[in-house]
């Protein structure tokens, strides 16, 4: 398993307690389109992935990211 597949699976099973839709889950999914994530969930959600994975997701960084697969290239790319 590459780090990348267990960054993205970490990312769901965080994701998991947020989805509240129970909206299926792929790299394209979208966090304000798709989940219908509000602000206060996403912020809740990025100190979440950030407890997680031991890295600062700056808020420019967050205003780039749209989607699982967006976010996880981001993880992976801070954990470098």
């Amino acid at each position: 398993m590459t780090d990348r597949q267990q960054i993205f699976d970490s990312v769901l099973n965080q994701i998991v307690p947020f989805n509240k839709k129970g909206v299926e889950l792929s790299e394209a999914t979208t966090f304000a389109g798709d989940l219908e994530w509000d602000s206060l969930t996403v912020m809740d959600f990025v100190a979440a992935i950030e407890d997680e994975f031991d890295i600062i997701i700056t808020m420019n960084m967050q205003a780039e990211i749209e989607t699982i697969g967006q976010l996880v290239d981001a993880v992976a790319k801070l954990k470098g």
